[in-house]
């Protein structure tokens, strides 16, 4: 059963609660968090607790519940929900305040809602997805996972118009991430990624992927890529909660090499930790 939690209740997902003054509804005043459960456990739940926090603090709002308290409440949806696979996304607004852009006196509000997980198809894993470059329309501090996401929406729509999966966002003539992922590149052997820097959300599955490159004696840089050296590259994929990690097979129809080892590779890995969440907590 698909559920939502909102104003301290746990309700049917399609009650329509949200006031006209809500600031998220009004302002996009907000962050957000999105988990996924594998096998009854929230995967890398600490690491999205912490980005949350980050978010939060980062445009100056204060959770309205303690890290226990939520953490309380999402076992508490999984419980009731009896999903044992699933999405939870988190939403933190500023609160129910007149429309007025200076911030009111009033408590942050929390929902979430714990849904079936979206499945991508498995060919999408064996063949890879088709990319399109995109100018990285974007403000300055993509580091803060807020709800302001309309040229996240705009560039994947015009990805899709395309017949692409996802679009590649470039700025200053370098390749920042995806519309709702980061990006990878594998050349003679070395991994590639953008810096963690404000131009990015940095990912969990990032982090994850990382550290299963590590563990298994991959080389790492983390430095800014251009579209020509993605376009060259050996192997892209791109990482994300709701996809862990796909393969990229074709950047603005410039297909890539379709022999992928070290995707593989790190896909098998990162399928282990999943698998095996307990010790990713």
């Amino acid at each position: 059963m698909e559920l939502a939690y909102y104003a301290g209740e746990f309700r049917d997902i399609n009650e329509a609660v949200i006031p006209i003054d809500e600031r998220g509804h009004q302002f996009g005043d907000g962050v957000y968090e999105f988990i996924r459960v594998y096998k009854g456990i929230p995967f890398s739940i600490e690491r999205h607790l912490d980005r949350l926090e980050r978010s939060a603090k980062a445009i100056f709002i204060e959770l309205p519940v303690s890290r226990q308290e939520l953490k309380d409440i999402i076992h508490q949806a999984m419980e009731k929900s009896t999903l044992k696979d699933a999405d939870i996304y988190i939403q933190v607004t500023r609160g129910i305040a007149p429309r007025n852009h200076l911030f009111p006196d009033v408590p942050a509000q929390l929902a979430l809602t714990i849904r079936h997980p979206r499945q991508t198809p498995e060919e999408a894993y064996e063949k890879g997805i088709s990319t399109l470059l995109l100018e990285d329309e974007r403000w300055a501090n993509c580091y803060i996972k807020s709800l302001n996401l309309l040229p996240n929406l705009l560039a994947k729509q015009a990805a899709a118009s395309k017949g692409c999966k996802e679009a590649i966002l470039v700025k200053d003539g370098y390749i920042t991430e995806g519309s709702s992922s980061n990006v990878f590149a594998i050349k003679d052997n070395v991994l590639f990624t953008t810096p963690a820097t404000r131009k990015i959300l940095s990912g969990i599955t990032r982090a994850n992927v990382l550290e299963c490159a590590q563990e298994q004696a991959i080389q790492i840089r983390e430095q800014n890529m251009t579209p020509s050296f993605l376009k060259d590259a050996d192997e892209v994929f791109i990482t994300s909660t709701s996809v862990g990690l796909l393969p990229v097979s074709e950047i603005d129809e410039v297909e890539l090499p379709t022999f992928r080892p070290v995707t593989v590779a790190l896909k098998h890995a990162y399928s282990l930790r999943t698998a095996g969440t307990k010790a990713y907590q």
